[in-house]
């Protein structure tokens, strides 16, 4: 049930829950005087945390393509100095 938020005729306010179907108060319960419903900003939704929707939906194999991409990379630069390497037994045994 939501709660909603009535402001009296002296500007004090209270809140209440009511269900949707009910209509709006016209008396406050507690004192009798007239009220009107204020609109309040109300909860909403509330997200903690950072990048849970990247991790959770959208692109959620991210880490699997960086895995992949960290292993190729590796590969590639292990590949390099592998060149390096021989090149420079190469050129030791030729001397």
């Amino acid at each position: 049930m939501p709660t909603y938020k009535y402001k009296r005729e002296d500007g004090t306010t209270f809140e209440i829950k009511q269900s949707i179907n009910d209509d709006a108060l016209e008396k406050c319960p507690e004192t009798g005087q007239k009220v009107k419903r204020v609109i309040s900003g109300g909860g909403g939704v509330v997200y903690k945390g950072d990048g849970w929707y990247v991790t959770d939906y959208k692109d959620s194999d991210r880490k699997q393509k960086r895995a992949e991409a960290a292993k190729k990379a590796n590969g590639e630069n292990s590949t390099d100095s592998s060149k390096q390497t021989n090149a420079e037994t190469s050129s030791t045994a030729n001397s």
